[in-house]
């Protein structure tokens, strides 16, 4: 078939003619089906994504999920207009996933155009899905103007924390990973107080101090070990993906899954944003400088051990607050707002699965996993998931 995508985005937002609402999508005698076919394009899009920001282009989970923000975002706003303009949602959610991505990631166009081609193949030649196809290139264009200049990888954004107490510093050498994203501007304005670690002097320390000292690499309980590292791989992707596979059992319809995602994407991003904002300011030490400095943090209740080791690598950024529990948190939250509590996901990484019955079940392990794996104190994981419920709370309000 012809592509009808071979035209600049002016003038495909030149060629979007509102209708009136309530028309439904021509073209289709089935607005429902029409619908249903375009969720399962929607998904392939979302499959497609994954790919493009966290296989091929390597971001990192943080970073990459401002990507997801902006290309569900622009799917959402697709989908909406194009199932009351007589338009292909089909064709509307494809060229708005397809054109956030190409603006973003140049060098996979010729993946993304075949993989374009691919969508537009399914359907049907005509007015609508010229229509649709030109609602998508408009969501992505605005979408795309609307992140010109928000902060992104500003390279003036460096750490530079003095060294000293319950202050964490990069490794000799190193840099903060992602210093500049605390200062990107959110896609949805939101507030989340939080009261900030534990004074390195106080009880309440001592206590997280003495937790996480016990899990060190050489006296970790071997399963205790093996929930540490199931979880040390990109929470976004590994929870995305068995989102995916359970959409895929259980459809939802075109709008309800686009939105899900728009929400769920948002809120990852803009609670990343929040964290990694207290990660720069903050700048609290991770467990295993303060158990090597335990003889001189001025809290009795604390005392080194020499040789204490992390079972997981230890990331270029500071304790508080922790990116993981935010990433977890809103996850779980957006889809508790969404199914309820009682939802089983597989998920799934390389040489690895596991089934949780409740997204709650799936956070209590996800919380115990950093603290197991020697990369947090309890009171970063803690207040972690309470920034991500927050956020995710405020964000599935803001998105309609």
């Amino acid at each position: 078939m012809q592509v009808h995508r071979k035209f600049p985005v002016a003038a495909a937002i030149a060629a979007v003619v509102p209708l009136a609402l309530g028309s439904g999508p021509a073209g289709a005698s089935n607005p429902r089906s029409a619908g249903d076919r375009a969720a399962a394009v929607a998904l392939d899009w979302q499959r497609q994504a994954v790919t493009s920001i966290y296989v091929t282009a390597a971001k990192s989970p943080p970073s990459g999920s401002l990507y997801l923000a902006f290309t569900s975002q622009a799917v959402y706003q697709a989908a909406r207009k194009a199932m009351t303009h007589r338009a292909s949602p089909a064709a509307a959610v494809a060229s708005a996933a397809h054109d956030v991505l190409t603006t973003y990631f140049p060098a996979q166009a010729s993946t993304l155009d075949a993989k374009l081609v691919e969508s537009l193949d399914a359907i049907a030649d005509g007015a609508a899905e010229e229509r649709g196809a030109a609602i998508g290139a408009a969501a992505a264009h605005n979408m795309i103007a609307s992140r010109s200049g928000d902060g992104r990888d500003d390279p003036t954004i460096v750490y530079n924390k003095p060294a000293g107490i319950g202050v964490w510093q990069p490794a000799p050498g190193g840099a903060m990973a992602d210093a500049w994203l605390g200062f990107v501007d959110p896609l949805v304005a939101t507030t989340v107080p939080l009261d900030g670690p534990d004074p390195v002097t106080s009880p309440a320390y001592a206590a997280d101090f003495n937790e996480v000292r016990a899990f060190g690499a050489s006296q970790i309980a071997p399963e205790q070990a093996a929930t540490a590292n199931f979880f040390a791989f990109n929470p976004v992707r590994m929870y995305r993906e068995s989102l995916l596979e359970h959409l895929d059992q259980e459809p939802m319809g075109l709008l309800p899954t686009t939105r899900l995602f728009a929400r769920l994407d948002t809120a990852t991003a803009d609670g990343f944003i929040q964290a990694w904002r207290l990660k720069f300011d903050v700048g609290f030490w991770r467990p295993g400088p303060g158990i090597a400095a335990a003889a001189i943090d001025g809290n009795p209740a604390t005392e080194p051990l020499p040789g204490w080791a992390a079972v997981l690598a230890v990331p270029a950024y500071s304790d508080y607050v922790s990116g993981h529990a935010q990433a977890t948190s809103t996850f779980a939250e957006v889809l508790r707002l969404t199914f309820g509590d009682d939802l089983t996901l597989t998920l799934n990484r390389p040489g690895a699965s596991r089934t949780y019955t409740s997204l709650s079940t799936l956070e209590h392990a996800a919380l115990n996993s950093r603290i197991w794996g020697g990369l947090h104190f309890r009171d970063a994981m803690e207040d972690g998931y309470a920034l991500g419920h927050a956020v995710a709370d405020q964000v599935v309000t803001a998105i309609r």
